[in-house]
């Protein structure tokens, strides 16, 4: 076979190119519209690099920490006392190499103070470091209207003024600002049932239950749902609180490859085939653990093909929607609006209020037998003192707001803006030459840094030009993958979205961060080794 640019291809090629075919035509039945998403491979040369920086960090580190351990250089460490060292130490030293050598070196990236609303622009107090980055002292100043591009405030609802904001304040006046009681004791309130209700109309389920940290709400409620005798396969990349609730719960974990479907059916036929080690008995429940958008990757969860797995196989469905809920969808109800699909179809859905909703807290909803069992079951809903009024308040408004229950069109409006925003922000990235992760519908878009001494400097360089943002490094994301997450926002302007833009090329061509080598102004290639490229992405 020859194809148009005369590359001649191998029959065992041919024979994978017509799988993925017939898999990518399987799928596009599942799919109402097309689903775009992009993991540009590292270039090499990045790759070598951004490895012989660690190494040259980490040799540095190891020839500091001598200098410490012999007075040559101050130490600043947490140490055991010379008294103390027969005892069993408190303190691992060695478990602390990286934050003391690698991390402290960036650390004036993160916990910056902020001093206003977290909105579209804030204010942040500035600060300095004597002895580099182990204290730091502030100066009194306060920098002003830095733009916000690491807030997950969606729709913009993070404000002190307007409709939320004075519905918060009537509500504190009436209920005061704390329960200081359990749901199950006297800490059950009119408001708290008001917002279960809503948010089960919202999602389109029978019923739902709403807890007052959003953390707590995943490690805490899937111990509830299984236990010994139980498996649980999770993707790869899924926030830390579901892996935590899945250590906790007793069940066995195995985990799937990041949205890799194949992966996870096999995993699926493998348990049900083979049964629980040594013993091959059935699975008392199989329960699969994904996320709407995740955090870290941009990513959008393959919803119709998990269901349809899910279906297949007599699988539970858990689906956290932290950050899709209120971000996605033309109505704004998360990830199974954004595909039109049946909400009935999802066993467990789970959310935040601490993004879109401007808010805390979060939620799981499902049919009513499962709220019931939770109720009395979950350690969240027994042990944690009840969601505060306001916050309550707060959600219900901003719920009501982007479901049109208050008589405007505002909500409507800002599910726009953020959908506008985020093509815009992520078609101008690309075109500028950056490598940004995920697909082209999700509000979070991570830009690759790779190399850490590209941390600090690309967050320091943009708060030079009155840009914040996020930047991340391991060990939250892999080693030779460091990036700056945005977050964009519906409070977001044109004019603000193109300032930070053109700081971000100026930086990026300050620090050579144009690393991708797709077409930068004009559509990928049609022929059958972009097709090829396009499927791994």
């Amino acid at each position: 076979c020859i194809c148009k640019y005369n590359y001649h291809i191998p029959y065992n090629y041919l024979i994978y190119l017509f799988r993925l075919y017939n898999h990518h035509a399987s799928c596009t039945l599942l799919y109402k519209k097309t689903f775009v998403e992009s993991f540009e491979e590292t270039p090499l040369l990045v790759a070598v690099l951004t490895y012989m920086g660690y190494g040259i960090l980490t040799i540095f580190g190891y020839l500091r920490d001598f200098l410490r351990d012999w007075k040559f250089e101050k130490c600043h460490l947490a140490r055991e006392r010379e008294e103390q060292k027969d005892f069993v130490p408190l303190y691992q030293d060695f478990e602390n190499f990286y934050t003391r050598n690698l991390y402290m070196r960036i650390r004036d990236n993160w916990n910056r103070p902020i001093c206003s609303v977290p909105g579209a622009k804030m204010d942040l107090v500035e600060r300095v470091t004597p002895d580099y980055n182990w204290t730091f002292e502030h100066t009194g100043n306060v920098l002003k209207d830095v733009i916000n591009m690491g807030s997950y405030n969606y729709l913009g609802f993070a404000e002190n003024t307007g409709t939320c904001a004075d519905a918060a304040s009537e509500c504190t006046v009436k209920y005061g600002v704390g329960v200081s009681s359990t749901r199950q004791e006297i800490g059950n309130l009119d408001k708290h049932k008001e917002l279960e209700k809503l948010v089960a109309r919202f999602l389109g389920v029978e019923s739902s239950m709403a807890f007052g940290m959003g953390f707590a709400t995943n490690s805490m409620n899937i111990p509830a749902l299984t236990g010994k005798g139980g498996l649980i396969l999770s993707d790869e990349l899924n926030h830390v609180s579901l892996v935590l609730g899945a250590r906790l719960s007793g069940s066995t974990i195995r985990v799937f490859k990041h949205n890799n479907m194949q992966n996870l059916e096999k995993l699926l036929r493998d348990a049900i085939v083979h049964g629980q080690p040594r013993t091959h008995r059935p699975w008392k429940k199989i329960l699969i653990l994904v996320e709407g958008i995740y955090s870290m990757e941009g990513s959008i969860l393959r919803l119709p093909e998990v269901i349809a797995l899910k279906k297949k196989y007599k699988a539970y469905l858990y689906l956290d929607e932290a950050h899709s809920i209120g971000a996605l969808g033309p109505r704004g109800r998360g990830v199974v609006d954004y595909f039109g699909l049946d909400p009935s179809d999802v066993d467990i859905m789970m959310g935040t209020f601490t993004k879109s909703f401007g808010a805390a807290g979060g939620y799981i909803g499902g049919k009513k037998e499962l709220i019931d069992y939770l109720c009395l079951h979950s350690h969240s809903a027994v042990h944690a003192t009840s969601m505060s009024p306001p916050i309550t308040q707060q959600i219900i408004t901003s719920m009501k707001c982007i479901m049109g229950e208050d008589g405007t069109t505002l909500g409507q409006e800002r599910l726009c803006q953020l959908s506008e925003n985020t093509t815009y922000f992520r078609r101008r990235l690309h075109e500028m030459g950056f490598i940004i992760y995920g697909n082209n519908d999700s509000p979070v878009v991570p830009l690759m840094l790779y190399m850490p001494a590209k941390i600090g400097a690309f967050g320091r360089e943009m708060l030079k030009r009155n840009i914040g943002t996020v930047v991340v490094g391991f060990p939250a994301t892999p080693i030779i993958e460091s990036r700056a997450r945005f977050c964009v926002s519906a409070a977001h302007t044109r004019e603000m979205l193109d300032k930070a833009l053109n700081a971000i090329s100026e930086v990026g061509d300050l620090l050579q961060l144009k690393y991708s080598r797709k077409n930068r102004h004009g559509s990928e290639g049609t022929d059958c080794f972009s097709f090829l490229e396009s499927h791994q992405d």
